[in-house]
């Protein structure tokens, strides 16, 4: 049984506890249908879906660090986010720890341009990072681009002033040294963290020392004085800890260390998971591999219903129709084809970041400057001076911050230009299908469900027209099935 959880979430408007209720009957009743075990529910209640400051839903991306459950299924998927840009970043968080988002209701959001354009700012932010996101990131966030502190977790070592600038704590900053000297000097971190804890010297959250812990420290480039946030990395700009020296022959040992132990083998990637339905009753197709009587791993997707023996739909090659979806897909990217889709996705950008708040905002500053105006007027004629030079010193103060919250709100929704969308979508023209990195970005961004029969498989990606028919060759299709002696394991991912 696969383990799963639920997530629920009303708004304060127009809903009611009630709807919390009647989405998790129907959560409940699609995970009994499809064999899922529910081993936990987040529930916000009062929350807002216009952004992911909701304390079950942070929990619940924090939960999925741990492994223990494979999916989050959502009523539909406008319980999960109502923003793109959220949907995308949240959904990539879960995905790098192995959960994926189901719908109850759907097995697509909304309209195909913006599957498309979610799938393809998560694509960017893990495929083309490197190259793009100084393209598509307009601004920085405004605390980062002063090196200011950001909320979370103080480091060890450190507190905050009130401009918001990191500090050094004296005693703290001794243990973190500590930890340093005796790491590159050869103590193991066992005896790091026995040397701690026998001095009852906790972490920066008030626990006991542990492995995790002292890792986190270890690698932590604050301690050698960069301002580190999401991807901005500034060096010399906070008071540092240890030398460079120290801290690099930290990452040595660390590095070789991590080599020392035997690796454990690399799970395989089922790219169609969540897209992949079987043809004859409609279920979730899920991987499975089997191991020969010789030793031999080969890798299937099979039916959901296969293992309770309620569907007969044979089990099919994975390599195979991952390959033959990649090769479809590529059709799609002529030149006249990404102009059109470009387009879409630029309109659409545009229309999403024009946003309440952001309109909000913009009629206060314009409120603002016209009271200022009107003050000044009254300045200038000689009425009630103290007075009204107090009144326009606030209106500068409010300003000063309603611009701040501007520039805050408008990062959230980066505006594309129709070159930076060509260009993006060209980069998969000529992708390598060897590069498991490629396909997968290309079957998240393009492909919406794919159904798969016993001699053809149709596709539905997401543009326009996008229903694609293909014939398939049996003999391909089921060659690893004829394997005799196979036993086979459930493996979904």
């Amino acid at each position: 049984m696969t383990n799963i959880v639920i997530y629920a979430r009303f708004s304060s408007h127009s809903q009611t506890e009630q709807s919390i209720e009647g989405q998790l009957k129907v959560c409940h009743a699609y995970a009994s249908q499809n064999g899922y075990t529910v081993i936990d529910e987040y529930i916000d209640r009062a929350f807002s879906g216009t952004n992911d400051k909701r304390p079950e839903f942070l929990r619940m991306i924090e939960d999925s660090r741990h492994k223990r459950f494979k999916y989050v299924l959502v009523y539909q998927l406008d319980r999960f986010a109502r923003n793109r840009y959220d949907s995308a970043i949240n959904k990539a968080k879960l995905k790098k720890n192995g959960v994926r988002v189901l719908s109850a209701r759907e097995n697509i959001s909304d309209d195909a341009s913006g599957i498309l354009m979610e799938g393809m700012l998560e694509s960017m932010a893990e495929y083309y990072s490197a190259e793009l996101s100084q393209k598509i990131n307009r601004g920085m966030d405004l605390n980062a681009s002063k090196c200011l502190f950001n909320g979370g977790i103080i480091p060890l070592g450190y507190y905050i002033d009130n401009e918001r600038r990191f500090q050094i704590k004296d005693d703290e900053a001794q243990t973190v040294q500590t930890i340093f000297n005796m790491y590159v000097k050869g103590s193991t971190m066992k005896e790091i963290i026995e040397h701690l804890n026998s001095l009852y010297i906790k972490t920066s959250r008030g626990n006991d020392f542990n492995k995790s812990s002292i890792r986190k420290i270890l690698t932590n480039k604050r301690y050698s004085g960069h301002y580190v946030f999401k991807d901005y990395d500034v060096p010399d700009s906070i008071p540092r800890i240890v030398s460079d020296e120290i801290f690099n022959q930290a990452k040595l040992i660390l590095d070789k260390n991590k080599k020392a132990p035997a690796r454990a083998k690399a799970k395989e990637a089922y790219l169609l998971t969540t897209k992949l339905f079987c043809g004859l009753c409609d279920s979730p197709m899920i991987g499975i591999s089997g191991t020969s009587a010789t030793g031999k791993t080969y890798f299937y997707y099979t039916c959901n219903k296969n293992k309770d023996e309620k569907c007969k739909k044979k089990s099919v090659s994975k390599d195979y129709l991952e390959n033959l979806v990649v090769s479809e897909t590529k059709k799609l990217l002529t030149t006249e084809k990404i102009n059109v889709i470009a387009k879409e996705i630029v309109e659409l950008c545009k229309g999403e970041s024009n946003t309440p708040t952001i309109q909000r905002l913009q009629r206060l500053i314009i409120e603002n400057e016209k009271a200022t105006k009107n003050l000044i007027k009254a300045l200038e004629q000689g009425k009630a001076i103290d007075v009204i030079a107090d009144s326009i010193e606030k209106r500068k103060l409010e300003l000063e911050e309603l611009k701040k919250q501007l520039v805050q709100e408008n990062i959230k929704y980066p505006i594309l230009t129709l070159r930076e969308v060509k260009f993006f979508f060209n980069q998969f023209k000529n992708g390598e299908v060897h590069d498991i990195k490629y396909c997968e970005s290309l079957i998240n961004i393009f492909v919406r469900k794919i159904h798969l029969h016993e001699e053809k498989m149709t596709i539905l990606y997401n543009v326009q027209d996008g229903l694609n028919s293909v014939v398939l060759k049996p003999n391909s299709l089921y060659k690893d099935t004829m394997v005799e002696n196979t036993r086979l394991e459930l493996v979904t991912s």
